[in-house]
């Protein structure tokens, strides 16, 4: 590998979904004695293992994984980019310190640049009760006199958000209430280039969209046959989607509630999550396309596990560092 003597290498492997990045991480893990970090805003969610795609056992060959399955989705605190930032870098500070090569993996393209791009990515206090007060004031005043209000704390945070999204403008509001620093300020902080690895990001993708498509019509039928549709309605009987709002707008739940609801049939709510896994993947290939430190390897043509890990060996060895 090409070694970088003043940081500690890591991998990490990414791409949309159903593009194959668990098996190439377990395989890159067995080869060079290493352990996985989840890189996905989903799996990390206790109780939400089959429409999140979380690797099973059988999946995961013995390889430890880390940041998986651990957060109540009913904790009212969230969990934000900066918590994983938090939590990832103390997982890979203790692989690094038992000798283990870190493998990040996963497709959730804002965590993963949040924890390449170092600096002091600072993790923010939250609010319950102010955050409802806040939306109620939206509901009761209208959204302008929120944004009003984030435009005397936060100048800067005010002009970078629309007063339509209610949702940020109440979250810059509720940093600078609970920290006395304002939501710019640490942005302008995280965005601090210098990455504290030397990280090789590998991408993977399809030329031919079909083939990819394909792969996730697979996996969604793949899915509903390990109880998918239980799954959600059990989540639902427990109030997970109303408590939480990322797993309600997850994809691979919300899809099947017109079939629970008794407005649609299973058939059609079935297709209909395989189109809209199929516009994620599309969005998740464009954010990490932008990315210039993503080396990208296409699939297309490849058939063996084996010759996946080879190419991939080849652009580690002939890796720059991007940070």
């Amino acid at each position: 590998m090409n070694n970088n003597i003043t940081k500690p290498r890591i991998l990490c492997v990414v791409g949309s979904t159903a593009s194959g990045k668990t098996s190439l991480a377990v395989e890159l893990a067995k080869r060079f004695d290493g352990e996985i970090v989840s890189c996905d805003s989903m799996q990390i969610y206790r109780g939400m293992n089959i429409g999140t795609a979380t690797p099973d056992e059988a999946e995961r060959q013995g390889i430890p994984h880390h940041l998986m399955d651990f957060v109540d989705p009913t904790d009212p605190r969230g969990y934000s980019c900066a918590d994983y930032v938090r939590d990832a870098r103390a997982a890979v500070s203790d692989m690094l310190a038992r000798g283990k090569l870190p493998v990040l993996c996963g497709g959730t393209g804002l965590y993963l640049d949040a924890f390449l791009r170092g600096g002091s990515f600072e993790v923010t206090d939250s609010d319950p009760t102010l955050r409802e007060e806040l939306c109620a004031l939206a509901e009761r005043e209208g959204v302008e006199t929120l944004h009003a209000m984030l435009r005397e704390l936060d100048p800067a945070s005010a002009e970078a958000i629309h007063p339509n999204n209610v949702k940020r403008v109440v979250r810059a509001i509720e940093i600078c209430r609970t920290t006395g620093r304002k939501k710019s300020e640490l942005d302008r902080e995280s965005r601090e280039p210098e990455c504290p690895y030397d990280a090789t990001v590998i991408g993977l993708r399809y030329r031919c969209r079909r083939l990819l498509y394909d792969r996730i019509d697979r996996r969604v039928d793949i899915m509903m046959g390990q109880g998918l549709l239980e799954e959600t309605q059990r989540l639902r009987e427990m109030g997970v989607f109303a408590v939480c709002r990322t797993a309600a707008q997850a994809i691979g739940y919300k899809e099947l509630f017109p079939y629970l609801d008794g407005e649609a049939t299973l058939q059609s709510c079935v297709e209909t999550l395989k189109l809209a896994t199929r516009h994620y993947a599309k969005r998740q290939v464009t954010w990490f396309s932008a990315k210039p430190y993503v080396t990208w390897l296409d699939c297309d043509e490849i058939r063996d596990g084996t010759e996946v890990v080879k190419k991939f060996e080849e652009i580690v060895n002939n890796a720059q560092t991007l940070f």
